[in-house]
């Protein structure tokens, strides 16, 4: 009996203790569980969305968004420290129990990651067809800190790193020489079916992994307040609305110098490409600089002929707190937040 080729799995269970119920909790008027089964929906490849709760209000929710919720996950496995292959072993024996066919592929959707790119769907699951070696696809993020600096210790209360690389005493090393680290994100992830039934896993060994620019991760009140700011601005431009974008420039547009010498800047190409799709799509760009503001030197002169030379494009440069739609600095990560809507 056939069931689906590529089958979307929505885990979302009620017992979330830092923000009670968020799952459902309204996000910019749509319960967040909706964000994910409307992705999962809009994908070209997947055939069936499935919202695995333990929560009969969870599951008439998921209904009226597109989800199907043909059973409830029982309590023993909607713990804290539930693992996600009992959800996937659970709903792989209610197929087998209603006599179906297995998927070939199961996609694995959080609903805490509200804010995703259906393209991203698309693509993990192209190459999981496309490669028919690999066991499971994971999206990851670069790491925000480099774990070849970090330390365990032993019994005798002395130190060994955490993990170690071909360069020695990396703990030693400049953090520019280290290999790239990546940290999974839990946005998506796509599973062949063989490797939860045969090699009782979630990955298998043989992992791919898929590199994202962005992640957002609801855990706590804050997280809710920037998804809420991101969709926000994201239906702005959606709409033709034209934003007034306030943006740093050392950190976000020129790497940082020693000393604050700025005349030995040098440009952040990647950044300043998105600033330029961002103001000939119309949006207004002020540059915000404290360049000379502590030291009273004036940075002005060299602070326009670098922008010139960089292709920066702006409307005006100004110093002091900006009034914005959008402000953007070295302490809010980098332009990558604006550059998935563009």
């Amino acid at each position: 009996m056939e069931y689906s080729k590529i089958c979307a799995v929505i885990p979302a269970r009620s017992g979330s203790k830092t923000v009670k119920d968020k799952n459902i909790r309204l996000l910019n008027d749509k319960p967040m569980i909706a964000y994910s089964i409307l992705d999962a929906r809009s994908s070209k490849y997947i055939d069936k969305v499935i919202v695995s709760t333990d929560s009969p209000e969870y599951a008439n929710i998921a209904k009226d968004w597109g989800a199907e919720t043909p059973f409830l996950r029982p309590d023993n496995i909607s713990e804290d420290n539930s693992l996600d292959i009992e959800v996937f072993r659970h709903l792989l024996r209610w197929v087998e129990e209603n006599n179906y066919a297995y998927p070939e592929l199961l996609v694995h959707l959080r609903p805490t990651h509200p804010i995703r790119n259906v393209e991203d769907i698309d693509r993990m699951i192209s190459i999981m067809l496309e490669h028919s070696e690999i066991d499971a696809i994971r999206s990851v993020v670069p790491a925000q800190e480099v774990p070849y600096k970090m330390w365990l210790f032993n019994e005798d209360k002395l130190m060994r790193p955490l993990v170690t690389c071909d360069i020695p005493e990396a703990y030693n090393a400049p953090r520019q020489i280290l290999p790239r680290v990546y940290m999974q994100n839990a946005c998506i992830d796509v599973i062949r079916t063989s490797t939860i039934l045969n090699k009782n896993s979630m990955t298998g060994e043989k992992i791919a992994g898929y590199k994202m620019a962005y992640s957002f991760d609801i855990d706590t009140e804050e997280d809710f307040l920037l998804a809420e700011h991101y969709i926000t601005i994201r239906e702005k431009m959606k709409k033709g609305n034209k934003l007034k974008i306030v943006c740093d420039i050392d950190g976000i547009i020129a790497h940082k110098t020693v000393g604050n010498k700025y005349d030995e800047a040098t440009p952040i190409t990647a950044n300043i490409s998105i600033l330029q799709k961002l103001y000939q799509q119309g949006h207004r760009i002020i540059l915000h600089t404290a360049r000379g503001y502590a030291s009273g030197i004036n940075w002005e002169e060299t602070t326009k002929v670098q922008m010139k030379k960089w292709g920066v494009p702006y409307d005006n440069i100004v110093f002091g707190k900006p009034d914005a739609d959008f402000y953007i600095d070295d302490k809010f990560s980098t332009l990558q937040f604006l550059s998935n809507i563009i």
